[in-house]
């Protein structure tokens, strides 16, 4: 019976050194993988994507390479070497947004245009930025750096700070100033 209960000791004594040992260990390595880089889930080079809806094209997404990271904890999708968007409006009139860097958040559903930021519009309506914010479930631009507007090659508007609805109705710029250049006819 001595020997028993000796036996048991030693046992129970290295099985706590053990998990101890181990638990130790186990803190490294989640030390290490909190800290090590994550890698997409899918990569896509020269990719093309269309949207389609009842039939009708509503937009085109050109890119040279897409980064998918819809497996870590908050989900995104990334553009590093920008976008070409273009989509149509329910009269089928095209329109841009082209930016040299792009990523969109999923849970969010906030998209970051990065870069030569330029949206024209069917009309040769055009705005361009360093960098615009489009929330998508608002249907929202805004910026808060610098931005240039024009309605035509002879008038525009400059300023830093804009928001404005997705369909450029609504515009509230905050800082600005209006100029045109058009010449007076004698």
């Amino acid at each position: 019976m001595l020997l028993t209960k000796k036996t048991l000791f030693i046992s129970l004594l290295l099985g706590s050194i053990s998990f101890v040992s181990c638990e130790s260990k186990f803190r490294d390595i989640q030390k290490i993988h909190d800290k090590a880089p994550f890698y997409p889930a899918g990569i896509a080079e020269k990719m093309r994507g269309q949207y389609v809806d009842s039939g009708r094209v509503k937009a085109i997404l050109v890119s040279e390479k897409m980064l998918d990271y819809s497996t870590v904890k908050y989900k995104f999708t990334e553009f590093p070497e920008g976008i070409n968007l273009t989509f149509f409006d329910n009269n089928n009139n095209k329109n841009t947004v082209v930016a040299d860097y792009a990523i969109q958040y999923t849970a969010t559903e906030l998209i970051d245009l990065r870069g030569n930021v330029v949206i024209t519009t069917h009309d040769n309506k055009k705005l361009e930025s360093d960098q615009l914010y489009y929330n998508q479930r608002l249907d929202w631009f805004y910026t808060n750096g610098k931005y240039k507007a024009s309605t035509d090659k002879e008038n525009f508007t400059q300023g830093v700070g804009v928001d404005f609805d997705g369909k450029l109705n609504i515009i509230k710029a905050r800082n600005s100033y209006a100029e045109s250049i058009k010449k007076e006819e004698n």
